[in-house]
């Protein structure tokens, strides 16, 4: 998962949970203008301690994962540019 996949999730989250943004933030301390971002993908600066607060908030936690086997699209790309 992406970064910018993250805040879309907790967008989604918070929405199915019946949270507004305004709640959420003020509950953990935060400018819901940085909840907004992050949410929206204009805020990528957040910091991970934030980012462990939102998902706690919706009763979700952070799981490291290996990355899969498939090929991104850039290293795709990169090898197409090599031929």
């Amino acid at each position: 998962m992406m970064f910018q996949e993250l805040g879309v999730f907790i967008q989604q989250a918070r929405k199915e949970q019946g949270i507004r943004q305004q709640q959420m933030a003020d509950d953990l301390g935060i400018a819901r203008a940085t909840l907004s971002g992050f949410e929206t993908g204009r805020v990528a600066d957040i910091g991970l301690r934030k980012v462990m607060l939102m998902l706690a908030y919706l009763n979700y936690e952070l799981e490291p994962k290996r990355q899969s086997d498939l090929p991104t699209f850039e290293s795709l790309r990169s090898e197409q540019s090599h031929e």
